[in-house]
């Protein structure tokens, strides 16, 4: 299998050149050429394999260039039992007989990008060793919360990488802020930037298509990759955990064979739901996406207008993750829509570069609502749903899965279709304590880490233990800069 750039098809790559490299040199996006389907009985085959087993075979599909052997070990370093606190991994868990919670927060970081960023690590060096490439690689990353520490947990003290995350500073909870800034490994570096997300996913490419830095760096013996989800390696370990899902509910008779369900994602980069609809072009059967924003709707409003515009207020919520105006792997995604038409989806991407706006031609936007539904949920709707799922299933959520929760629950109302769901849940409560505590009810707050124990006392849930440490941590990382001055932190990091 080779992969093609989003705004370049004619160019082919193969698996390790896409994920080593990231990033396409014109800006665009790699992704297959065409997408694999699963055989006529795969399904069944999977339903009682483990999840590292079935790792290998969705990953195999797409990685041509990589061997079963190499696979096999990968996952059993990235997904066992010294990394999750489950064997099942990402276990689905039943809230009643029609929906269902894909729990992808029981890895190191408490956090659904574990289920990619243990993963990333292996895939990216093996790749670099393919490309027969010795050179050093500089991981580059932007964190809207999650993925910065995910990422850094992956890489920590990995052989030939360096990884360097930038933040917004104030635009994450103080328990993401606290993981980061306590990070432990001689080859990694944090900093916040004064701003939005979107300052620093901005500044983030701007990095990777200045070629003056990348001449710098390729005299100096180090290349650079990124480990957001604008790599292919980061959205294909996703697509495993949505195929992982229905196996799961297949082999506990959830569903019969074939039966369709719906998949509910919290996202703002889109590269969530984004590996759901790869699995359902795989051949999963799922029926509807329904795309979950916060009050950052902008996804809700291209999906069902066919028009992005982030021309818009950007508001800082309680779903920190999700505070994205620019959700760049929807360009993946115009990609399939527009059947290959690289020229189109550069067009789009220009207008979005000049104008910050876009509206996709009608062709696509027939497509889009075929596959999606889109709602968002404020704040006090975000913390509603917390607050009824404790109080009627005693089952606690986090801020972002309750946006879920919420448009799922309006998209039943407003549509009458009560077929099975899996909603995507995709961090701890814990990591959003101060607003999980509040939307069940707690009003006199503690401060710091002393909120996690204050949300075991109060739920007598046990504190995770990759956040139960955090208070003993010395905190390594306090600068901040502003966004013009991205490029000398990569440099002094690089020293």
């Amino acid at each position: 299998m080779y992969y093609v750039s989003t705004r370049n098809k004619k160019l082919e790559f193969t698996p390790a050149q896409a994920i080593s490299q990231g990033l396409s040199r014109e800006g665009g996006l790699f992704l297959p050429a065409s997408l694999p389907r699963l055989p006529g009985h795969a399904l069944e085959n999977l339903k009682n394999m483990s999840y590292q087993q079935r790792a290998v075979y969705i990953m195999g599909l797409y990685l041509t260039h990589f061997t079963t052997s190499e696979l096999t070990a990968y996952t059993a370093k990235a997904y066992g039992p010294e990394k999750f606190d489950t064997r099942a991994v990402a276990p689905v868990h039943r809230v009643d007989d029609k929906t269902y919670c894909l729990e992808l927060w029981h890895g190191p970081t408490c956090a659904f990008k574990d289920m990619a960023l243990q993963m990333l690590p292996y895939l990216l060096t093996a790749s670099m060793r393919k490309n027969y490439d010795n050179r050093t690689v500089c991981v580059l990353v932007a964190t809207s919360g999650d993925t910065g520490k995910a990422a850094m947990e992956g890489f920590r003290d990995v052989d030939q990488t360096r990884i360097l995350v930038f933040y917004p500073k104030d635009g994450v909870s103080e328990v993401q802020a606290l993981q980061m800034k306590t990070q432990e490994g001689e080859n990694v570096g944090v900093c916040s930037v004064v701003g939005n997300f979107d300052d620093v996913q901005t500044g983030v490419k701007q990095l990777f298509s200045d070629e003056e830095l990348r001449a710098q760096l390729e005299k100096e013996g180090i290349f650079l990759s990124s480990a957001n989800s604008i790599n292919w390696g980061r959205v294909l370990p996703q697509i495993v955990y949505y195929v992982s899902a229905y196996c799961d509910l297949l082999r506990d008779g959830a569903v019969a064979p074939g039966e369709p369900i719906n998949v509910c994602v919290p996202t703002g980069n889109f590269g969530n739901i984004l590996a759901a609809y790869y699995a359902r072009e795989m051949g999963v059967p799922i029926a509807r996406l329904i795309c979950a924003s916060n009050s950052n709707n902008v996804l809700t409003d291209f999906l069902q207008t066919g028009t992005y515009d982030k021309n818009r207020t950007f508001f800082n919520t309680i779903s920190p993750s999700m505070d994205i105006l620019i959700s760049s792997n929807l360009e993946r995604l115009l990609y399939s829509l527009s059947d290959g038409d690289d020229r189109r989806v550069a067009g789009y991407m220009e207008q979005l570069n000049a104008t910050g706006a876009y509206t996709v031609d009608e062709d696509i936007r027939k497509k889009l609502q075929s596959l999606f539904a889109a709602g968002y949920a404020n704040e006090e709707e975000t913390k509603a749903a917390i607050g009824r799922l404790w109080q009627e299933q005693n089952y606690l959520i986090d801020t972002h899965t309750a946006v879920a929760f919420h448009v799922l629950e309006r998209y039943r109302a407003e549509s009458g279709d009560e077929t099975t769901t899996v909603v995507a849940s995709t961090a701890s409560p814990f990591k959003f304590c101060d607003a999980v505590l509040e939307a069940i009810g707690v009003t006199d707050l503690a401060q710091g880490a002393a909120l996690l124990d204050q949300l075991s006392e109060v739920t007598g849930i046990a504190i995770p233990r990759p956040l139960a440490g955090l208070r003993d941590k010395p905190v390594r990382f306090e600068g901040w800069v502003q966004k013009e001055q991205m490029k000398s932190v990569v440099n002094g990091f690089l020293k």
